[in-house]
């Protein structure tokens, strides 16, 4: 695993020109050696999300990489879970003994029903299984339902250490802290938690580490703190909607959004407490309402300026979500592989570092080619 550091140079630039619109697009250059390619969740196109076959499948397809989000049980352990509603990723839906708890609140400024990671023990939780999130588009993963068990960050951490020793190969983590604002208000600590979790284990002391959220707040509290556990370790600042107001801004009133954060204005002042920025595949290249490309943002041409590393989200081999220009007659549902390594190599030619794919064996694919 290559190591980065903090102050990488731009070097080089990718050979490979593609045809966008009729015209052709230079390569432009990157920030890191080689882009890094993240499991988003696991191989979440191939297993359902944040399950250990899922994070296995992504390590034997060679992902650089694997992402756990981190969310908070109601006796305060950290488990790997997307979001604290498990209303889609679990069976949780079908036990009677757990009706009662199913419940509408607001979490990062939006309303949603369901059921909520904060209403159970872990004990409770290890009783629910896993279960496809888009089961209508990856019917193939169905037939997992009920497997698998919610693994605890620190189970994670295990299971990627074990899997480095057997394969032979350092497996970096990319840990995200969701819901960090939300959280607090409830009495718990995540960012505390995760960090004495860090310095237990000798894995996440050594390994390659990204640390990602959603807010601002929580990352300059802990940027010091992530560097003594593990001096190799980058934060990366996850850009939601331009629209938006990141949670921990908004909590406190403040107006400055995920856009003004976009600005080269806005990179400098990221560029104090993060290394990298995690912008969506569309704040790279904007879509129509059709789907189809438009023309390039300026967003990874103005990070690398500010200094940044750009890790975009998230590739998928679906033909639902590729551009338009990309999808092929099959159905929204059917893997359209050759679609996906032509939307990656896109980016990629536009100097992006690295980005999150829910099939890191396409991700590999798309990055050998250069």
């Amino acid at each position: 695993m290559q190591r980065y550091s903090r102050r990488s140079v731009l070097i080089g630039s990718c050979a490979a020109a593609v045809c966008m619109g009729g015209r052709q697009v230079k390569a432009a250059p990157s920030l890191a050696p080689r882009p890094l390619v993240f499991a988003h969740r696991g191989a979440s196109a191939l297993r359902p999300e944040h399950t250990l076959a899922s994070y296995a499948k992504a390590i034997a397809d060679g992902a650089d990489y694997i992402e756990p989000d981190l969310v908070m049980t109601k006796d305060g352990v950290m488990v790997c879970r997307h979001e604290s509603n498990i209303a889609e990723t679990t069976d949780v839906a079908l036990r009677p003994e757990f009706a009662d708890r199913r419940r509408t609140t607001t979490i990062d400024g939006k309303t949603t029903t369901g059921w909520f990671t904060t209403d159970f023990t872990l004990a409770e939780l290890k009783t629910l299984r896993a279960k496809e999130r888009l089961g209508r588009l990856r019917v193939h993963n169905t037939r997992y339902d009920g497997h698998f068990a919610i693994p605890t960050f620190e189970e994670m951490i295990d299971f990627v250490a074990a899997e480095s020793a057997a394969c032979g190969r350092v497996l970096g983590l990319i840990p995200e802290i969701k819901h960090s604002t939300y959280f607090h208000t409830l009495g718990f600590d995540p960012e505390a938690l995760f960090l004495r979790i860090l310095v237990a284990n000798e894995y996440t002391r050594t390994a390659p580490l990204e640390i990602q959220s959603f807010e601002t707040g929580n990352l300059q509290r802990i940027s010091a703190d992530i560097r003594a556990i593990n001096p190799q370790a980058r934060l990366m600042l996850l850009m939601g909607e331009r629209t938006d107001v990141p949670p921990d801004l908004a909590a406190k009133g403040q107006k400055t959004t995920f856009g003004d954060l976009m600005t080269p204005t806005g990179l400098k002042a990221v560029r104090r407490y993060a290394d990298v920025i995690g912008p969506s595949l569309t704040d790279l290249i904007p879509r129509d309402a059709q789907g189809a490309w438009l023309e390039p943002s300026t967003l990874v041409d103005d990070a690398h300026s500010a200094g940044l590393l750009v890790h975009a989200y998230t590739c998928r081999p679906e033909n639902y979500f590729l551009p338009r220009q990309l999808r092929n007659a099959d159905g929204d549902g059917a893997r359209n592989v050759a679609g996906s390594v032509a939307e990656i190599r896109r980016y990629l030619d536009m100097g992006l570092d690295g980005f999150f794919t829910d099939d890191p064996a396409i991700g590999q694919m798309a990055v050998k080619q250069l």
